[in-house]
């Protein structure tokens, strides 16, 4: 069935850097057009970037522009999110999923990101 798994978060200082990873399986990672989302709480969750089934172009929300990069291995299933000059209102749970998700298609346990002052 379909899964993932995100990791690579963890408390950082302001302006500092992470780097998340996403494994997924279940399904043809090559032929899919993959997000990353964040929730922070009370909140739903947003798309943060997405990138095209062959890595050749992703595209960003305003907030994430610049300095948020996505990239993906298809050989591997994996996705990642390089995250530099972290600010505080970054922190969230992060996620990966398809960006046209169906109801099949379950969300993994995230990985949280908090930035500090």
């Amino acid at each position: 069935q379909v899964q993932f798994v995100e990791s690579g978060g963890g408390l950082v200082q302001s302006g500092g850097s992470l780097r998340l990873s996403c494994a997924a399986s279940g399904f043809t990672f090559s032929d899919t057009i993959m997000s990353w989302y964040r929730q922070t709480p009370g909140k739903e969750r947003e798309v943060v970037a997405t990138i095209v089934n062959n890595g050749g172009s992703a595209h960003y929300v305003p907030f994430v522009e610049g300095r948020f990069t996505i990239s993906r291995d298809n050989a591997k299933n994996m996705m990642f999110l390089q995250m530099n000059t972290l600010k505080p209102e970054d922190t969230a749970r992060y996620y990966c999923n398809k960006l046209l998700r169906s109801s099949e298609d379950p969300w993994g346990q995230g990985t949280q990101v908090t930035v500090s002052t």
